[in-house]
């Protein structure tokens, strides 16, 4: 029996679709087709996936490495359904969202496919936790969630279905809450610091999840779905819907706008005012006017029809927003409302309510130019504080200083990571002539051994001092391809190290297929020949026998 059988072979695809693909027309495949191609992923529906051997490589080695650090954080791992009843979203107001999959069991009940927790974990929790000592709570979960995309499309990026790692937070206090979301923050920057691509943490709306805090986690891409705008003096970062900023100098806007809004009581109107060549955003309203109603649930019209009425106008107030890069010489429109009191309307002035621009001024430093990027987004932290537990009643007691006890809503943080979509970003952005470069912490496996003796044995000598240093590693065996066809491949596959045995044994090379960074560690070692691409980084080493697994796993950690 020949020993090097023990290894696990190449995945099938492995053999079969290497060998379509030449230089130019790797250039050419669109990266979620690519990585169809290659036999990582297949999706026989658009939005659904099937993931092979070589994306099951990847996939495990990324959750591994989320498991470790949710645990390191303190977090017990739950597995909760993904079939949700109905009438826990009916109670938290979320039943309406348009991308839920709902579905009807053999008696018409309602439930849908679960996108996000928040609801099941919070009743979940509520029936477990009665006494103020059991706190904090920290749950996470890795699993496949759903969303009825309406245009699923570049493969893994925006899909039907897709995995993500999902955390809850339960506290008593403020104080413990917000310890718990930066010990969540914390373990994010370990598990993306690993991946050694970079990433950026934008100050972020919390969307229909709701809270008072928020960030995302991007991925800086032309590819990007997402806008994130960066100070160039402070060096805050914000996603767009967070962006605030000022003008450079003063504008003449000639041409203004307005938008109607109400708040949920339906007890005043609001009035919107911005430059007509301006992208109005509501949100930003949200800051000077919290309980205003953003739902959409009526058109302009019907909006202004509320307050039409002379008689009822008395039990009613009128807010008027103006923009601040208008000014005494913009050209205001006619206000709606005929037969209105003055003293009930309250202006409120120099408050930017349109979306950020390029080159715009920092609303929060006030000095620095903002500068736009496209992004990824690949996580998200919320600070819920009591939206969740105050819907469902979920209390408990706890002390005072005094000693005295009090009945308060418990406070949640929920924390996002999505998996599958973290691969699909990272073949996006480290894809290059050759094909893919995965960091090594993920790759399929870290190494390609390419024996091109005649001497069989040699091969499970390399792979054995390889394995004695934890690099994982593989034998391209494959008879009748000539060792550059292979090198190839293993190039094409993102196999960070290729381990080449030749004529000049016990000698052997180990090729770098492209450090995904300026390496963060020095390697000296002066029995390692090293030959440097033009750019200064490590090409090629040629180390002996006995080196080859402290050298292996030295360059990989410098990667």
């Amino acid at each position: 029996m020949n020993p090097l059988r023990r290894v696990p072979p190449l995945p099938r695809i492995y053999h079969v679709n290497s060998e379509l693909f030449d230089s130019a027309s790797l250039a050419k495949i669109p990266t979620h087709q690519l990585f169809t191609k290659l036999g990582f992923v297949h999706h026989p529906k658009p939005g659904l996936v099937h993931w092979l051997p070589m994306g099951t490589m990847i996939l495990r080695k990324l959750q591994d490495l989320v498991h470790r650090e949710m645990q390191n954080a303190g977090s017990e791992q739950v597995s909760i359904s993904a079939l949700s009843h109905a009438s826990l979203w009916q109670q938290s107001g979320r039943w309406s969202g348009t991308e839920l999959f709902k579905l009807k069991d053999f008696s018409q009940a309602d439930y849908c496919l679960a996108p996000t927790c928040e609801e099941e974990i919070t009743n979940l929790v509520k029936g477990q936790i009665q006494s103020y000592k059991n706190f904090p709570v920290l749950y996470y979960q890795i699993n496949t969630k759903f969303r009825d995309e309406k245009r699923p499309r570049s493969g893994l990026l925006r899909g039907r279905e897709f995995i993500m790692k999902d955390a809850y937070t339960f506290d008593c206090t403020p104080e413990k809450a917000m310890d718990s979301y930066h010990n969540m923050v914390a373990a994010y920057r370990r598990v993306f610091l690993q991946l050694k691509v970079p990433y950026v943490m934008a100050d972020a709306d919390s969307g229909d999840i709701g809270g008072s805090l928020s960030h995302e986690w991007h991925y800086v891409h032309e590819s990007g779905e997402d806008t994130l705008f960066t100070c160039d003096n402070c060096g805050e970062s914000l996603n767009i819907e967070r962006t605030l900023s000022f003008p450079k100098e003063e504008e003449q806007h000639t041409n203004v706008s307005v938008s109607y809004y109400t708040t949920r009581d339906v007890n005043t109107l609001i009035c919107a005012y911005y430059p007509s060549s301006r992208t109005h955003d509501a949100n930003f309203l949200k800051e000077e006017i919290p309980d205003i109603d953003l739902s959409g649930n009526r058109s302009q019209d019907e909006i202004l029809a509320l307050f039409e009425d002379e008689d009822a106008l008395i039990l009613k107030k009128i807010v008027r927003v103006m923009d601040l890069r208008l000014n005494s010489r913009s050209n205001f429109p006619d206000f709606p409302i005929k037969f209105i009191n003055r003293s009930l309307i309250t202006t409120l002035t120099d408050i930017p309510i349109v979306a950020a621009e390029e080159g715009e001024l920092c609303y929060k430093c006030e000095d620095g130019e903002l500068r736009s990027k496209r992004a990824i987004e690949v996580g998200h932290t919320f600070y819920l504080g009591d939206k969740y537990t105050k819907t469902f009643d979920f209390m408990v007691d706890h002390p005072l200083q005094d000693g005295k006890l009090v009945k308060n809503h418990v406070l949640m943080g929920c924390y996002g990571i999505g998996i599958s979509r973290i691969i699909a970003a990272i073949a996006e952005i480290n894809r290059d002539g050759e094909g893919f470069r995965w960091p090594a912490c993920i790759a399929p496996w870290q190494a390609t051994i390419i024996n091109n003796t005649k001497d069989q044995s040699i091969g499970e000598e390399v792979s054995r001092a390889l394995s004695a240093s934890e690099v994982d590693c593989r034998v391209d065996d494959r008879d009748k391809i000539r060792m550059g066809k292979k090198i190839k491949d293993s190039n094409m596959f993102g196999i960070p190290l290729v381990v080449i045995v030749g004529k000049n044994y016990p000698k052997v090379e180990i090729e770098v297929r492209g450090a995904l960074q300026p390496p963060t560690t020095k390697i000296e070692e002066q029995n390692w020949l090293i030959e440097h691409n033009s750019d200064g980084s490590p090409k090629k080493y040629t180390v002996d026998i006995s080196e080859v697994g402290k050298a292996a796993k030295a360059i990989l950690a410098s990667m």
